[in-house]
């Protein structure tokens, strides 16, 4: 009930506004009676009613989608990040700030499992934090994430997630050795028995 009239009045505001009929919206002294006018159209209420229902979903946004014009859009920052495999080869890369280190990996091509894709059920993205002064610049971990450690295949001190380990300025330079395997409990072919 309470939904329906909220949309009624959406409508009916947004029918008013189209006809370019002077409508004041204000709140905290803003007046919007007509900034807007000039880019919108006269719609039908049939139109409005439509575009309610089947476009309630769409997302919109201020910024282009495009890479054609940079200027006025922040770049986010970067990080450099080693990844050591099992071999002990070096992968460098660069890690915008905010991203896991799991994204990171898969993104660039290093073998780095992630089972559970992020979601703290599995172990499978187990690094090893090389550097006693970066892992200490690390939130500590949480008692989920330190129960799925407890599952990992060469649990050291320095042992973290790498979907929880989140770049941000402070990390940079960071070095994370990825372990020569990992414990995977629902390995391909196996179909769990409801219980």
């Amino acid at each position: 009930m309470f939904a329906s009239r909220v949309s009624r009045i959406g409508v009916l505001i947004l029918k008013q506004l189209s006809e370019g009929t002077p409508t004041s919206i204000s709140r905290a002294g803003y007046n919007t009676s007509s900034c807007y006018n000039q880019y919108l159209q006269p719609l039908s209420e049939s139109k409005l009613l439509r575009g309610a229902i089947f476009h309630k979903h769409h997302l919109f946004s201020t910024v282009s989608a495009g890479n054609s014009s940079n200027e006025g859009i922040e770049q986010k920052e970067k990080i450099s990040v080693t990844f050591v495999d099992k071999d002990g080869e070096e992968i460098h890369i660069k890690v915008p700030t905010g991203m896991s280190m799991l994204e990171a990996a898969h993104e660039n091509d290093i073998d780095l499992e992630g089972a559970c894709e992020g979601s703290l059920a599995c172990s499978t993205c187990h690094v090893i934090v090389m550097d006693m002064d970066h892992y200490n610049k690390l939130e500590d971990p949480t008692d989920e994430e330190n129960d799925m450690l407890d599952l990992a295949f060469g649990l050291t001190e320095t042992s973290r997630l790498g979907c929880q380990v989140i770049a941000k300025p402070e990390l940079d330079g960071i070095r994370l050795a990825i372990p020569a395997a990992t414990r995977n409990f629902a390995v391909d072919g196996y179909v769990p028995k409801p219980h």
